[in-house]
């Protein structure tokens, strides 16, 4: 019996006269994600993707979890595929659905008719097909409000479909819409979740991570690898620059005041960002900073940190509190990951009274005693490039 994966789009239908390459995109992203589960075939139709298996032993369980990770995507339902003839209709749905049927007390019937041709109308389907159930499930009552069981009917241009209730989609629109942007991510918590945010509007990422050895360890950098690949369920594939960060941080420690220590690192961090930026040609910043949470995190310690680079910087959790943000690591399973006890450069040196109102002119005469280009520059050229590709495996399966 033929089975098929249902895809309903969301703010993509308000789109004007661009609307098909947001679905072109998103057909894109879908294909990306299910390749390794064998062959799809993709036909778009009234803001519905079919995406339909070509072979029979196809893993569709692991094929609907990856499509709700994609954004651009509202909704979605693994669908028995039926004729255009209601006995047929009637059969698949007996079929697809009554293991659910068997265990339940109460279902619905809804019929939506797109092809105004099909002989029966929707109220008629409904109430002949509940008819149906009824008889072969003595024990089931109806339920218009809260059905243990919803029994779907489509009926389109080519064939019929019967579904479940629909399953909801990771929303937002198709990554790669909006452009590119580069976050720079730590170990935290906070950094996956602004890059998570971002992407579901639309955004390409790519990862700039900051490495001290020996004062952060291998293991840190790999942390930040897991943490990408595990954003990678949701973002797509990305690239992640490691920048080597010691000479920096041991000259900064050197010839600058302690309490601007961290201020002059971020700077450092925001400037190699943007080159970075600007070269994989991506057109804005993102940072995981909340305001208050920490001394860097001050409204005049980032306004310090941004008047380096002429990028826009986008911190899509600045209002939220931590709570807000583990909610959504956890949902994003990047959570666990984060905590992990490695360290990661940004608790190198870290001063004991930092400045949290940092004078913009007290900072720029503090790096007159740097050579800043220079640091750059070699930072710059030990750059280590990570392709983050992998899909997660799930019981053995990528």
């Amino acid at each position: 019996m033929k089975e098929i994966i249902l895809i309903k789009t969301g703010e993509i239908a308000l789109k004007g006269l661009n609307k098909s390459s947001f679905e072109d995109v998103l057909v894109k992203n879908i294909k990306w994600r299910l390749h390794s589960l064998g062959p799809f075939k993709f036909r778009k139709a009234q803001s519905t993707i079919y995406c339909e298996p070509q072979s029979d032993d196809m893993d569709l369980d692991e094929a609907c979890r990856r499509v709700s990770h994609v954004f651009g995507i509202a909704a979605f339902s693994r669908a028995r595929v039926a004729a255009k003839d209601f006995e047929d209709i009637c059969a698949q749905a007996l079929d697809f659905l009554g293991e659910e049927l068997e265990y339940a007390d109460t279902f619905k019937v809804e019929a939506k008719r797109a092809d105004k041709s099909f002989p029966m109308k929707s109220p008629e389907i409904c109430r002949e097909l509940g008819g149906r159930i009824l008889e072969q499930y003595h024990h089931l009552k109806v339920d218009v409000e809260q059905p243990d069981v919803l029994v779907m009917v489509e009926i389109r241009e080519t064939a019929a479909y019967i579904h479940g209730k629909q399953l909801p989609g990771a929303g937002g629109i198709p990554i790669g819409t909006s452009g590119k942007a580069a976050i720079l991510i730590s170990g935290g918590i906070d950094s996956p979740v602004a890059g998570y945010m971002m992407a579901k509007r639309g955004l390409e990422l790519t990862g700039v991570h900051f490495a001290s050895p020996p004062y952060t360890s291998e293991r840190a950098k790999r942390k930040v690898i897991a943490l990408m690949e595990k954003m990678a369920e949701y973002c797509g594939r990305m690239k992640l620059f490691v920048v080597p960060f010691t000479e920096i941080q041991e000259q900064i420690r050197d010839r600058c005041p302690e309490e601007l220590f961290t201020i002059i690192m971020r700077r450092f961090m925001m400037r190699i960002a943007d080159q970075l930026a600007r070269k994989q040609d991506c057109g804005a910043l993102i940072t995981g900073e909340s305001v208050g949470q920490v001394a860097s995190q001050t409204v005049k310690a980032i306004a310090c940190t941004d008047i380096v680079t002429d990028l826009p910087v986008f911190r899509p959790v600045i209002g939220m509190d931590k709570r807000e943000i583990i909610a959504i690591a956890n949902e994003i399973d990047t959570f666990e990951t984060s905590i992990l006890p490695y360290e990661d450069c940004c608790t190198v040196f870290t001063p004991k009274h930092p400045r949290t109102r940092p004078r913009l002119d007290l900072v720029e005469a503090a790096e007159q005693t740097l050579d800043v280009d220079g640091l750059i520059a070699g930072a710059v050229a030990g750059i280590e490039l990570v392709e983050i590709k992998k899909i997660r495996l799930v019981d053995g399966k990528r």
